[in-house]
């Protein structure tokens, strides 16, 4: 594929994308899907711990605090996947997704988020700086998320931490769009757990 074809797709996808959502905010029904997130699967080693872990809400950009699925051109250009949307608005998505690969290690005393009543001995504070297909170069899901462990009886950092996973993606449906999502957020969660289990 010519250069000048490559970037004509992609124009064609992003003016596709930009008249769906259009077309589907003035729509009288809810979205037509939605999309959920898997908790990390990877299995993680080491010893069981005694600690208790509480997960906040992620921070995010107001781009990314919302249940729409992003594609980004260069720029960065926001546009969203028509007609279809996020179970949850994304950071609480990625919150519960962060709790539930923890929880699965079966290696903390306990996982909760706030107002679970943990005796709390860490907060695992995240951002999302990227959560999203981009369309710059080759098509790819691009998760990246900033950690930062905070010892909760004296509010000092333990460690912080940026986690960063990029998977060839399809923007031909939003099926593929998000099974590459999926397969990028996994490998974040997975590797973010292991950190924490290692700092805690």
């Amino acid at each position: 594929m010519t250069s000048k074809s490559r970037m004509m797709g992609r124009r064609n996808v992003l003016i596709g994308l930009g008249a769906g959502l259009l077309v589907s905010g003035c729509a009288a029904g809810g979205p037509a899907a939605l999309y959920g997130l898997s908790a990390g699967s990877a299995e993680i080693q080491g010893r069981p711990k005694g600690r208790q872990v509480l997960v906040p809400r992620p921070r995010a950009v107001k781009a990314l605090d919302t249940q729409y699925i992003a594609v980004v051109d260069r720029g960065p250009v926001y546009s969203y996947f028509p007609k279809v949307s996020w179970a949850d608005a994304l950071p609480s998505l990625v919150q519960t997704k962060v709790v539930e690969t923890l929880q699965n290690t079966g290696l903390l005393r306990g996982v909760g988020l706030p107002g679970d009543g943990l005796l709390i001995d860490y907060q695992l504070q995240m951002e999302i700086r990227s959560f999203e297909i981009q369309l710059a170069n080759a098509d790819k899901a691009v998760v990246e998320i900033s950690a930062r462990l905070v010892n909760d009886r004296n509010g000092r950092t333990v460690s912080s931490r940026i986690f960063k996973s990029e998977v060839a993606a399809s923007t031909a449906s939003p099926d593929k769009a998000v099974e590459a999502l999926n397969r990028a957020a996994d490998q974040v969660f997975a590797d973010i757990s292991a950190w924490t289990i290692q700092n805690v």
